[in-house]
């Protein structure tokens, strides 16, 4: 079982990052949802309300086998504000391990140079954020260890294509669970 850590703030789009939550507990990993606001509840980009985990600011975040970004407008400009999830993304791409965004948040990779010399996604209108990346506009793509989405109408595919590359089998037997393939 590996070990994810999504990260959510105000703002962030429900489906994207609730989608992974989701599937990836359906394929056994251990998610662990992050408030990088202080406080744990949430108000999503459609005023839906959840709670996290956990705080940021609980302690060290440098355990997991992947890192995930959801987007939405203002919890993506949270994120790439917000300096302790700068530094993680270093610290998982340094220990060559996962990292996932979508929508509106691979722009926080692309402006970290995290993207630099890989593939990607967005949704339309950031490209010009993804800095050093060639741009798919896939609904999915996937570049070393690094998975990009373009937008909530994917959340499936792309939380699929997380839980495929922690456990491969696992992905296969919840996307047929849900009708996927």
């Amino acid at each position: 079982m590996a070990k994810v850590y999504i990260f959510f703030a105000d703002g962030a789009e429900e489906i994207e990052g609730l989608t992974a939550v989701d599937i990836l507990r359906r394929g056994g990993q251990e998610v662990v949802t992050v408030s990088v606001t202080g406080k744990k509840a949430i108000t999503g980009s459609h005023d839906i309300v959840f709670e996290a985990d956990r705080l940021f600011e609980d302690g060290p975040l440098t355990d997991a086998d992947m890192i995930v970004l959801p987007g939405g407008g203002k919890g993506t400009q949270a994120l790439m504000a917000h300096e302790g999830v700068r530094e993680l993304l270093f610290v998982y791409q340094k220990a060559d391990r996962w990292i996932g965004a979508i929508c509106a948040a691979p722009s926080v990779l692309g402006v970290n140079g995290i993207l630099r010399g890989k593939r990607a996604t967005c949704f339309p209108g950031f490209e010009e954020k993804l800095l050093g990346a060639t741009v798919t506009g896939d609904a999915v793509t996937a570049d070393g260890k690094v998975i990009t989405g373009k937008g909530m109408g994917v959340s499936g595919e792309f939380a699929i294509e997380l839980l495929r590359a922690l456990d491969p089998a696992e992905a296969d037997r919840v996307a047929k669970q849900i009708q996927m393939r």
